[in-house]
C-alpha cells in the first residue's frame, strides 16, 4: 500500500467517524473517539462488504462504505457500553 493509499484510507476512515457521530446522537465517544471508531469502521466496512462480494471504487462509494462500518462500530459500542 502506497504512502498516498494509506493516507486517503485514514482521511475517509476520519471523515466517516465523524459524520457516524452527527447521525448516531448520545454515542458519548467525542471527536477523537468517533474519530478512532471511523477509522476502524472502514477496516470493518471494507471486510464486510468484501465478504458479500461488493466492493468500492471511488471516494464516494469509500466513504460510504466506511459509514457503514462505522455506524455499525458505533452502535455495537453502545449496545455493549450500556
Amino acid at each position: 500500500m502506497s504512502v498516498e493509499a494509506l493516507v486517503l484510507f485514514l482521511l475517509v476512515g476520519l471523515a466517516a467517524g465523524w459524520l457516524s457521530g452527527l447521525l448516531v446522537k448520545g454515542s458519548g465517544f467525542g471527536l477523537t473517539g468517533n474519530l478512532i471508531v471511523g477509522v476502524i469502521g472502514a477496516i470493518l466496512g471494507a471486510f464486510v462488504f468484501r465478504l458479500i462480494g461488493l466492493s468500492a471504487h471511488g471516494l464516494l462509494a469509500q466513504l460510504i462504505c466506511a459509514l457503514v462500518g462505522a455506524l455499525a462500530l458505533t452502535y455495537l459500542l453502545r449496545f455493549v457500553k450500556k
